[in-house]
């Protein structure tokens, strides 16, 4: 899927109609499951984190696959219940201190059985979808011991006062934007709190471009302040701590142009923010959360192309977007370390590849004395100019960095290197 940046069976089989065949019963085996392949993610992820301090970051999003009403291949409801598909739900693991995404940890792909009947508000936590945020976070946690400090992020649909009292019980920290003005301890209210706090700084900051919105410099003010958060009134959640402590980090974006809707950002956070360096930092942390939105791309419409799989039946959709997550990690990873990074190979590589990729370093730098791979060989950096090599990229540090369809041209050729160098020790009879 990396290599042909698509998940069109029929495409990844080249025409061999065995192959394809073959892919399919993959797909619909009883033994293979969404679960296990979700289990499978975490697979280099780990040893990754070890002595980084790790922003867990998650996020939802809607898989549309087109149906009509003969034909919804067991797909639920979607948006506002005029489209049919799938829901992914991912944890993906960024260093903080660089923003190199290490890959997935753990996460849910669903499809919904049926509209509900009983209101949201009459249900426990457990029964509802929000649910996920809190338990995808517990499902990675024993994967996140080696790892220096973890914290929790994700935009507003986190604001969610389990999740904040979960992050206390589990020992991690957690930034969420906030959707609701929640009531403190004193009854006050948490917006009235933020915009009484004094503006005590102000910085320009870049902004990616996300859809409908084009990159910019955005001129921001700083407040932050601490609080003290109280539980919701629901009846479910009770057996949870009255009030948390939590700080509250707010950034609004000033002298923005007229056709430009302003940021406004109020973060809550566990982490202590003692002064202005400090509420920043949160500040930068909560921006690499557009990675999880560059992942989301590169497994829909820019890249993989997810959508427009034409499989029969949700099993096996389920299945093929567990599959392509991780397709979509690699590529976002291959992307990062055009420019260097502290990735490991292993992330990517299993010890096969690793050995025709050396092959392929040495021939690659035999070809021009003057041109040498400049990184560490057990670096992902170092296989990414391998790959953009074999892609067509010149190497020179002056040239434009290979771009995603070098990348692809150069993976597609490695495929076939790879699946040779596999039979190199075969004894013939």
């Amino acid at each position: 899927m990396v290599a042909g940046k698509t998940v069109c069976l029929r495409r990844l089989s080249r025409g061999d109609r065995a192959l394809e065949v073959r892919f399919n019963r993959f797909l619909g085996h009883d033994k293979v499951t969404a679960e296990r392949i979700i289990e499978s993610w975490s697979e280099g992820t780990v040893a990754a984190i070890e002595g980084r301090h790790v922003l867990a970051i998650q996020d939802t999003s809607e898989i549309h696959f087109n149906t009509t009403p003969q034909r919804r291949r067991g797909l639920g409801e979607i948006g506002k219940g005029n489209n049919h598909g799938l829901l992914l739900h991912p944890l993906l693991a960024v260093d903080a201190a660089d923003g190199a995404c290490l890959g997935l940890l753990s996460g849910q792909i669903w499809t919904r059985k049926g509209r509900r009947t009983t209101s949201h508000d009459d249900r426990e936590l457990s029964d509802k979808e929000s649910q996920r945020w809190i338990s995808t976070a517990v499902a990675a946690k024993p994967l996140l011991t080696k790892a220096s400090a973890v914290t929790v992020l994700g935009d507003r649909e986190s604001d969610i006062f389990a999740l904040y009292a979960s992050s206390a019980e589990q020992h991690f920290h957690v930034i969420a934007r906030s959707m609701h003005d929640r009531k403190l301890a004193d009854r006050s209210g948490l917006y009235e709190a933020s915009d009484a706090m004094a503006a005590v700084d102000r910085r320009a900051v870049q902004l990616p471009a996300r859809a409908a919105r084009p990159a910019r410099l955005a001129r921001l003010e700083l407040r932050f302040g601490t609080i003290e958060l109280a539980r919701p009134q629901s009846k479910f959640l009770h057996h949870l701590p009255k009030s948390l402590p939590l700080a509250v980090v707010d950034v609004r974006e000033i002298n923005a142009e007229a056709d430009v809707e302003p940021l406004h950002w109020r973060l809550l956070t566990s982490h202590d923010v003692a002064g202005i360096e400090d509420a920043w930092r949160i500040v930068q942390w909560y921006k690499q959360r557009w990675i999880i939105e560059q992942f989301f791309r590169v497994l829909k419409t820019q890249g993989l192309k997810l959508e427009d799989s034409q499989i029969g039946t949700a099993d096996r959709l389920l299945k093929l977007v567990a599959i392509a997550a991780k397709a979509a990690v690699i590529t976002i990873q291959l992307l990062q370390a055009r420019g260097g990074g502290s990735q490991p190979l292993r992330v990517a590589f299993d010890d096969g590849e690793i050995g025709a990729l050396a092959a392929l370093n040495k021939q690659l730098e035999a070809k021009s004395k003057r041109l040498k791979n400049p990184h560490p060989p057990d670096s992902l950096a170092w296989a990414a100019w391998i790959i953009g090599r074999l892609g067509g990229w010149d190497g020179y540090p002056s040239s434009k960095p290979p771009g995603p369809i070098t990348f692809k041209n150069g993976l597609e050729y490695f495929r076939a290197v790879a699946a040779g160098w596999s039979l190199r020790d075969m004894c013939m009879p």
